[in-house]
């Protein structure tokens, strides 16, 4: 019951977006709980890994090496094409380069499993990735819109530190620790990161209700070119390496599907909260397309 909630996680996106911007006041108060409700999903990230995935990195460094390259260098880049030429605003401009400078998605690993990808590989790419943004998000972020609009590079820095990797790593402890005594809950975790990104959408919906009757259309085209993009340049350029299918699968969601709730965190403590209105579509529309290409791969291989 639990993986059937979860696994409906952009139909709650959806929802809960419709009645934020139908009923603004609903979620206009919790705003400063934003940054705590993406604590509680890196702490949920935290409880699925282990001391191990960390130095699983070593171990393949080929597959890990391109998931990283694909990442930083193009996500990003192709955020600021993106917002070039479709003439978006600095703050939009900011908020979509910053969600391609974030890591890969919390909900990549289960995606990645329900596509019959390397899931092993997955959760390697989603830890190296999360480690590497303390430093990479921030300051790719300044290099693509700093001309435009203040990034505050050190405090950006603090603050993933203590929003990604501390609750990270406390999750990692506490499963190293307590793994087998929590074995029988551990499993409600997954619904409790699904329903706080849920409420952090809602809340970034219901502070930008005017702003997404004028600027719908062309932000939600970035989005989905930003996530296309991903996609596509994770699954083929392995691909174009010779890499094996399910390498190619696992790269293209890992890539494809981005920690958007961390750049709306981000986008609303250092820039505004319109600035986080690609974090939040993002967050809807590469869970759809993640879905739907890992049931068109788990259908093809049946």
């Amino acid at each position: 019951m639990i993986n059937q909630i979860t696994r409906l996680f952009p139909l709650w996106a959806v929802l809960f977006s419709l009645m934020a911007f139908g009923k603004p006041d609903l979620f206009i108060d919790l705003k400063p709980a934003i940054v705590p409700l993406l604590g509680v999903v890196m702490f949920g990230m935290g409880m699925t890994l282990t001391w191990q995935n960390f130095t699983a990195v070593l171990k393949r460094p080929a597959a890990i090496g391109l998931g990283v390259l694909l990442q930083y260098l193009v996500m990003p880049l192709a955020a600021w094409v993106i917002a070039e030429l479709l003439g978006l605003p600095p703050y939009l401009m900011a908020g979509l380069v910053l969600v391609g400078a974030c890591p890969g998605g919390t909900a990549s690993n289960v995606v990645c499993y329900l596509a019959r990808g390397d899931v092993a590989l997955s959760i390697t790419l989603t830890t190296a990735s999360t480690l590497l943004a303390i430093v990479a998000t921030p300051l790719l972020t300044w290099l693509y819109v700093g001309q435009k609009v203040p990034v505050p590079v050190v405090s950006m820095l603090w603050s993933i530190f203590k929003i990604v990797l501390l609750p990270v790593m406390f999750g990692v402890a506490v499963n190293t620790l307590f793994g087998r005594r929590l074995a029988a809950v551990k499993h409600i975790f997954p619904l409790v990161s699904v329903l706080a990104i849920v409420v952090i959408i809602a809340i970034i919906v219901a502070l930008n209700e005017g702003n997404l009757a004028t600027l719908g259309i062309s932000l939600a085209l970035a989005v989905m070119l930003h996530n296309l993009v991903g996609l596509l340049s994770g699954y083929w350029l392995p691909r174009i390496l010779g890499m094996d299918d399910r390498i190619c699968r696992t790269l293209a969601i890992e890539v494809g599907m981005q920690n958007s709730g961390l750049g709306v965190a981000l986008a609303v403590k250092y820039f505004s909260a319109a600035a986080a209105l690609p974090g939040a579509l993002f967050s809807i529309w590469h869970n759809l397309t993640g879905s739907m290409l890992a049931g068109y791969w788990s259908r093809r291989d049946s």
